[in-house]
């Protein structure tokens, strides 16, 4: 994006407060990421790794709100030493007709349409894991299903401008976290 939101274009935020008691409306959903790659809970494989495959994972989702009308994706290091954590991955405007990725796609075959966004390693695309050695880090993959076709996003639109955007459009999301670290 080459120029600033101006407060006409801010969509109005997404309330996640309700006077019903229970979780927010967006988490109540059957909405669910799978993967034959990602396992939750447990350490990411070598292949995913920045320093051994750096091959983005198969990832697939199902349940999503019937009125969705596309899908993003990110990978979040939360753990990240950088205060504000640390974005992996960040794919927006994925057809609705989508329900996967297969493995090795970031760069490569990507559905039609669907658009790979600046990381914090720079540039856009598939970044895999490399924390400093020590604890484990948690690698959040968040697959959303947003009430828009398309978000107005380019290439170098950062992983926080993307995550706020993603925020304001989301009907609902689902979530897979691995680890990997290294000692």
């Amino acid at each position: 994006m080459s120029r600033c939101l101006a407060s006409q274009d801010v969509p109005a935020p997404v309330s996640t407060r309700s006077t019903r008691s229970g979780p927010p409306s967006y988490l109540t959903t059957s909405f669910t990421v799978t993967s034959d790659d990602v396992t939750d809970g447990q350490p990411l494989k070598d292949d995913q790794v920045a320093e051994f495959g750096n091959t983005s994972p198969q990832l697939s989702w199902s349940g999503a709100p019937a009125d969705a009308k596309s899908f993003a994706l990110t990978m979040f290091d939360p753990d990240a030493p950088t205060g504000s954590g640390w974005w992996h991955w960040v794919v927006v405007n994925i057809p609705a007709s989508a329900t996967k990725l297969d493995a090795g796609a970031s760069g490569k075959s990507m559905p039609a349409g669907a658009l790979e966004t600046r990381t914090d390693f720079g540039k856009s695309g598939y970044g895999g894991p490399c924390p400093p050695p020590g604890a484990p880090h948690r690698y959040v993959f968040t697959v959303y299903a947003l009430k828009v076709d398309k978000l107005d996003l380019d290439a170098q639109a950062s992983g926080a401008m993307a995550g706020f955007m993603l925020n304001q459009n989301m009907l609902s999301k689902a979530t897979l976290t691995a680890t990997y670290g290294r000692k």
